[in-house]
């Protein structure tokens, strides 16, 4: 059971580390299908018809045509030629409605598509087993965490102590827990996902590709691994770029709140990119938390370079509450596991 007041930030490296897109690989994809003048040769790709198909479904609720989307698609590849960060993109163009819808639309299809085909299925594949199998997986880790020595009786207070900010546009955390707490306390997966509707606080800076069926509040709903939901334009409308939620004076003092309280902060897979990480501080945190970094396996993000950046950001002035690692987030949840529940 986690007994500090704990906020957890999962970064894009922690998503592909279940087969999910990060950041980079979301853009490839983008931009790769996003090419429409291959429509109709033979280089043309099942995944550009179908964004071309879902293009000219949509057109009339952006009140446009599917050509002035298909432009707006080439200015996102346009822009890739610089960036490598679909958000940074978007935020680029926060001026043009039509970027962000065509924007939004493929980040909805590639992050459905690529639930559909993680390790991490809709259900077990045999009754009493997991949905996402082995133990070498930062999930796994972190539900262990969450549930290990909760009596049934005080299940409730599970998630009291913690908070998730998820960078990612997927699912994973909110579909995976329940099935654990069905598994760890004998409860039907019923009870399991109101339970998580109703105590597992989970923040989407970006937002997410939908609600799934069981989860409270408002905007569309999609199944995990939908690769074919019926209003892409709604679920479109559930994401958001850095100025949209900066300017949301409510989520950005909750967001930044849930990362001033937490007395400890851990971070999985998450790159320090700027953007990201201007939208939870404002300013140094005065309350010296314990601070745990798993970063990327790849990318830009090092110890040497991140180390500066967080004691400065946070107000971090003893060494010895830092710990920063370069590798699988599941290794650092794994390896730190009494200290995360002490």
């Amino acid at each position: 059971m986690i007994r500090s007041k704990t906020t957890l930030v999962v970064g894009a490296g922690a998503a592909s580390e279940l087969e999910l897109p990060d950041g980079a690989d979301l853009l490839v994809r983008i931009t790769q299908n996003f090419d429409f003048q291959r429509l109709g040769t033979d280089l043309q790709t099942p995944d550009m018809v179908a964004l071309a198909t879902v293009f000219e479904k949509v057109a009339p609720k952006f009140d446009t045509k599917p050509g002035k989307l298909q432009q707006a698609a080439q200015t996102i590849r346009m822009a890739a030629r610089i960036s490598n960060d679909i958000e940074a993109i978007l935020e680029q163009h926060g001026h043009d409605p039509l970027v962000q819808a065509v924007g939004r639309l493929a980040i909805v299809y590639f992050t459905l598509q690529a639930e559909a085909v993680s390790p991490l299925e809709a259900e077990p594949r045999d009754p009493g087993d997991m949905p996402l199998r082995g133990t070498e997986n930062w999930l796994y880790h972190f539900a262990r965490a969450v549930v290990n020595g909760v009596p049934r009786a005080k299940v409730e207070s599970c998630f009291d102590n913690l908070s998730v900010i998820n960078f990612g546009y997927d699912r994973s955390i909110e579909h995976y827990l329940p099935w654990v707490l069905q598994m760890s306390f004998g409860m039907s997966l019923g009870e399991a996902q109101a339970l998580v509707a109703e105590k597992l606080n989970v923040l989407h800076p970006f937002g997410q590709a939908g609600r799934l069926p069981w989860q409270k509040g408002v905007g569309a709903v999609a199944e995990w691994g939908a690769e074919k939901p019926a209003k892409f334009d709604q679920l479109a409308a559930c994401l958001h770029n850095a100025s949209e939620r900066m300017e949301d004076r409510t989520f950005k003092q909750t967001l930044r709140g849930e990362m001033a309280k937490g007395r400890r902060l851990a971070f999985l897979g998450y790159d320090f990119q700027p953007l990201n990480t201007a939208m939870m501080f404002e300013q140094a945190m005065g309350h010296n938390p314990d601070v745990l970094v798993a970063l990327p396996q790849q990318g830009m993000a090092t110890p040497e370079a991140v180390a500066p950046v967080l004691k400065r950001t946070m107000g971090i002035s003893e060494d010895s509450l830092l710990c920063l690692n370069q590798g699988h987030s599941w290794r650092m949840l794994r390896d730190f596991s009494l200290f995360l529940e002490s």
